[in-house]
């Protein structure tokens, strides 16, 4: 089952806590947080105090989405909140295997994301060997409801063939430009996890779940 991680960057914030409850009946979905720090993207959004609160409301596993300098200085702030997965961006990291050694200890899950320029080829095979999660942006980070940026395609498809010639268990997550007109491409290209905000939250009838359903079909 591909998972879906409707990113609450698109929903809204005066009314939050309703957004997310419409969300529950929805199954294999994680709820994606991106936290910025208006220095790695132009933009400021969820902190630890906001993350605390949508743990406590929510049964969906959270899925943190770090745009943020110094990733390390998040660690033991947020090891207190329930989320399941850490994604960090690996232009951030100068030394990402340290790193990555430090977060496992603490998260369930830990993933690196690629900004659209940056090639999956940074990433040495001894540490996909370890990494439990790549997310490949389709858009530049840093701001919701941008288009897809077509010529990341390549990117998926070649790193899912490399996954499946060393059977490497990391998820392909996307995120940027998600909807029902390329996320089953995106399936076949060999995503297993898709992030969406606009689509599913633009939905003007509110109808969060069958938005969802409608990216796995």
């Amino acid at each position: 089952m591909t998972i879906i991680a409707p990113s609450l960057l698109a929903a809204d914030f005066m009314n939050l806590g309703e957004e997310i409850k419409r969300l529950e009946k929805a199954h294999d979905i994680w709820l994606h947080l991106d936290i910025m720090d208006g220095h790695y993207v132009p933009n400021l959004t969820f902190g630890a105090p906001v993350l605390k609160e949508i743990s406590q409301y929510t049964s969906h596993k959270l899925d943190a989405h770090f745009m943020v300098t110094n990733p390390e200085d998040y660690l033991d702030d947020f090891a207190k909140l329930n989320i399941h997965n850490f994604t960090f961006h690996w232009e951030a990291v100068t030394h990402q295997d340290s790193f990555i050694q430090k977060a496992k200890k603490v998260f369930p899950s830990v993933g690196i994301s690629l900004n659209p320029a940056t090639p999956i080829e940074v990433i040495p095979e001894y540490i996909l060997e370890k990494i439990d999660l790549i997310l490949i942006m389709t858009v530049n980070p840093g701001f919701g409801g941008q288009s897809f940026i077509e010529g990341c395609k390549n990117k998926i498809d070649k790193l899912a063939q490399l996954r499946s010639k060393h059977s490497y268990s990391f998820q392909i997550q996307v995120d940027g430009g998600i909807k029902d007109s390329n996320a089953s491409e995106l399936i076949k290209l060999g995503a297993d996890n898709l992030v969406a905000g606009s689509y599913i939250f633009g939905s003007k009838e509110k109808k969060y779940v069958e938005q969802i359903e409608s990216l796995r079909n």
